[in-house]
């Protein structure tokens, strides 16, 4: 398959810098042979830091740069002097990043928010000069702290698209063809399966100038939790959206039967999300007239706020903002 531009999964070996040692000096001057101890405080080693960044969506820019080095803190020196701190790693990730521990499995940190800044690796701790030593007893001390070991880890950085919606279906239901006419994005779009390979965010404009991010989750088939498909590679993205908006298509067999499937596999991932909103779009109802229009009504599940739409012909797509902005600003009143 062709390389994507896409990625939301990476591994990353990261090292922190090692604290720079402490200084063992004594103060030697033209007219002051023997001084007392003035040796400097190491620098801290250079940290790893995870920061939230909104230009960036995908983490394509650490696919090939996997590796990362902070730099080791300098010692210190006579007359006090401390030494240089190492310089610290910025790793921008995209909002919904989560880094995981390879070794324990277990989240080290999670960003969601714009400029939000964790540390990763902490550097090492820079060693005390002996100067730091001096005491009544001990006026000339020889010794000095050394610097704190370089500390190293191996992690997982796996993003969940963050959105105000997410669409969910099976593969054809629609959900591109949705996008691609609410806002700016611009989805593969054709007519057979899987043409979505990869999620797509798009910025959906809405009345007196408000927006909400709307989120093309490539579709689900039955057995996706298990893998099957393009599996749990993007059910997590799921995760993430405030509601989800189901979109099966006019000419399903059985409307009922195939959102319990879609409703299911999410389920079989992870029930809480089942704590979610659910809204349900019919689509591709351009064909459809009144009387058919009757009779679906009939086989849609009950229990869920639905709505037919056609992206096609723009039948009802302000009524479905409405609804999605209502149901994003009225959870949880």
């Amino acid at each position: 398959m062709a390389s994507s531009n896409f990625v939301d999964y990476v591994k990353i070996f990261c090292r922190a810098g090692k604290g720079g040692n402490g200084s063992s000096h004594f103060r030697r001057e033209k007219f002051e042979a023997f001084g007392g101890p003035d040796g400097g405080n190491g620098g801290v080693g250079g940290s790893l830091i995870l920061k939230g960044n909104k230009q960036y969506w995908t983490l394509i820019h650490l696919k090939y740069k996997r590796h990362l080095f902070a730099e080791d803190g300098k010692s210190g020196s006579g007359s006090k002097s401390s030494g240089r701190d190492g310089e610290d790693i910025i790793i921008n990730v995209p909002l919904g990043t989560i880094a995981r521990d390879i070794e324990t499995g277990e989240i080290a940190c999670e960003i969601t928010e714009e400029g939000q800044e964790v540390v990763l690796i902490k550097g090492g701790r820079g060693g005390l000069g002996n100067w730091n030593f001096k005491t009544s007893v001990n006026q000339a001390p020889r010794y000095a702290q050394p610097g704190g070991e370089a500390i190293e880890g191996t992690y997982v950085l796996e993003l969940k698209v963050l959105a105000d919606v997410g669409l969910v279906g099976f593969p054809n239901a629609g959900k591109s063809t949705l996008l691609s006419v609410v806002s700016a994005a611009t989805p593969k779009i054709a007519n057979y399966a899987f043409t979505t390979i990869e999620p797509n965010l798009g910025i959906v404009e809405y009345r007196d100038y408000k927006s909400f991010v709307m989120a093309d989750i490539p579709g689900i088939i039955e057995g996706a939790h298990e893998g099957k498909g393009l599996g749990i590679r993007f059910l997590r993205h799921i995760e993430r959206n405030s509601i989800l908006l189901f979109m099966i298509p006019a000419d399903t067999s059985d409307i009922t039967k195939e959102y319990e499937i879609l409703l299911n596999e999410l389920t079989m991932y992870n029930p809480e999300l089942l704590d979610k909103e659910r809204l349900l779009a019919i689509t591709k109802c351009d064909m459809l007239d009144e009387e058919l229009s009757n009779e679906l009504k009939s086989t849609i599940p009950e229990g869920i706020k639905s709505i037919f739409i056609s992206s096609v012909s723009g039948f009802n797509i302000l009524q479905l903002k409405d609804m999605l902005w209502s149901a994003l600003h009225t959870d949880g009143e």
